[in-house]
């Protein structure tokens, strides 16, 4: 019997000492650097603890993990009518952050679901006050606008926007098809200005290449002239040095071969210089005296 007891007690006691076991491992928790732990204590706040070791009363103390890190949602395409009626699918993502775990715990109870219902009537409120091509030109504007807005709403869940990017704009069909001609008709327009203005290039190159010519050519024969002139000029001088150097014989002898080869012409006229008939009339009075 005493035995009986004794397994009984010791079953017992290993039961227990199992139990606590569990119970202080359940009491310690680690929280990571970028998590939160949002304690209710019998259902009531009891605070918010992290990162690092935390301890709780078992059983006690309800445990809610929140996450600091910076996260994102996609809000598909929505519908929405410009300002001047055209239906106009946008669609966007949305960057939030958790500022205050109590508040994103305490004062909503599904941020997601909330923010995706505020983003969509929020996008159609802002797209419905512009133009079509204020939607299509302006997307940061939209996009500022909308984390302003939103920001006002989730400040009180304790999350704060970071950022909003739309993905896509897609105008009606018939104006989609505009868009096109209009590029087309954009790019055609450049291509007709590009070579226009590469004709005009290529028409100012070369009237600037014939002037260039023509200057050269100028130049080479006023170049030309100039040496031209100079050599008639040396071809004087030296003619004008040479007749200094010769004499009255040598000059007479000239003379008298130019009559040489007069004489021997058919001419029935010939043509007697006077210098000729003065050096005959000077050697016919060298010859009486």
């Amino acid at each position: 019997m005493q035995e009986m007891l004794f397994d009984l007690w010791s079953t017992i006691l290993l039961m227990l000492g199992f139990l606590a076991v569990v119970l202080l491992a359940s009491a310690v928790k680690v929280v990571p650097e970028f998590k939160r732990l949002v304690i209710l204590r019998l259902g009531r706040f009891a605070g918010i603890r992290g990162p690092g070791v935390v301890f709780r009363i078992p059983i006690i103390d309800q445990l809610l993990w929140i996450d600091l890190r910076e996260r994102y949602f996609d809000v598909p395409h929505q519908t929405c009518i410009t300002k001047d009626n055209a239906p106009t699918d946008i669609d966007f993502i949305v960057y939030y952050k958790v500022v205050d775990p109590a508040a994103s715990v305490l004062n909503v109870s599904d941020f997601r679901g909330a923010a995706l219902g505020i983003s969509t009537t929020t996008l159609r409120a802002v797209i419905g006050e512009m133009m079509l091509d204020e939607v299509l030109a302006k997307r940061d504007e939209i996009n500022s606008v909308l984390r302003v807005k939103l920001d006002e709403v989730t400040e009180r869940w304790g999350v704060k926007i970071t950022n909003v990017e739309i993905r896509e704009i897609l105008p009606p069909r018939d104006v989609q098809e505009a868009m096109i001609k209009q590029m087309a008709a954009e790019r055609t327009r450049r291509a007709m200005v590009t070579e226009a203005e590469g004709k005009k290039e290529a028409a100012i190159k070369v009237a600037e290449g014939e002037k260039q010519a023509a200057i050269l050519k100028a130049e080479g024969e006023r170049k030309a002239a100039i040496l031209k002139a100079e050599g008639y000029a040396t071809a004087l001088r030296t003619i004008s040095e040479a007749a200094r150097e010769l004499d009255e014989n040598t000059m007479k002898l000239q003379y008298l071969e130019g009559l040489k080869e007069i004489g021997k012409s058919d001419a029935t006229k010939i043509v007697i210089p006077l210098e000729v008939l003065d050096m005959l009339r000077g050697w016919l009075e060298r010859g009486e005296t």
